[in-house]
């Protein structure tokens, strides 16, 4: 097949999920890559679409071949790093938000969710250092600050819970109420206005 069809059926791809047929979509997109089977943006669209359908195993297969084909491209490693960690495979998730970081040390997303599979497994440590980058990176997220109060608070780290603490009710004083809540630091109740 020619460079032409593979356009041809990757427009009517785009054309087909802009009119809300995702499946019709899928196939378009899988006619272009059968064009063109190593073209990696096509094989990225497919596992988005895939994700975007919750289907995380067809998902994390195109963007494992996306990677396979272009292993330097971070925002990719990022993706298939959430593919595999909502289809549950930790360790695999693990990996690729590792790689996402070492490719693109400025990825919020890629540390916070390092930072998380770390937590889920009781790696505290681990998982307050990953959340620590997401936090510098990403100071107004009030998610990445709360889940890093909640991994010193783990690793019996007082001051660095209250330094998120601090942080938090700054620039999210709702999760500064819940974070307060959930480490047990009354002592910075009277803070809540």
């Amino acid at each position: 097949m020619s460079t032409f069809d593979r356009v041809r059926h990757a427009l009517r791809g785009m054309l087909l999920n802009t009119l809300g047929k995702p499946d019709a979509a899928i196939q378009a997109y899988r006619d272009s890559l059968a064009a063109d089977p190593g073209h990696v943006p096509t094989l990225r669209m497919l596992g988005w679409l895939e994700a975007r359908r919750e289907r995380w195993s067809a998902a994390e297969s195109w963007l494992k071949l996306a990677v396979e084909l272009e292993p330097v491209d971070a925002h990719t490693w990022f993706n298939l790093a959430y593919a595999r960690d909502k289809g549950g495979q930790d360790d695999a998730a693990l990996a690729a938000f590792a790689r996402a970081t070492e490719l693109d040390p400025h990825n919020d997303r890629a540390w916070y969710g390092l930072g998380m599979l770390h937590a889920r497994h009781g790696r505290h440590r681990e998982a307050a250092e990953a959340l620590t980058e997401a936090a510098r990176l990403q100071p107004m997220n009030g998610l990445a600050w709360y889940a890093l109060g909640m991994a010193w608070q783990h690793c019996n780290e007082p001051d660095k819970v209250a330094e998120a603490i601090e942080h938090t009710l700054n620039h999210d004083p709702q999760t500064a109420q819940r974070l307060i809540r959930d480490t047990g630091r009354s002592d910075f109740t009277h803070r809540l206005a």
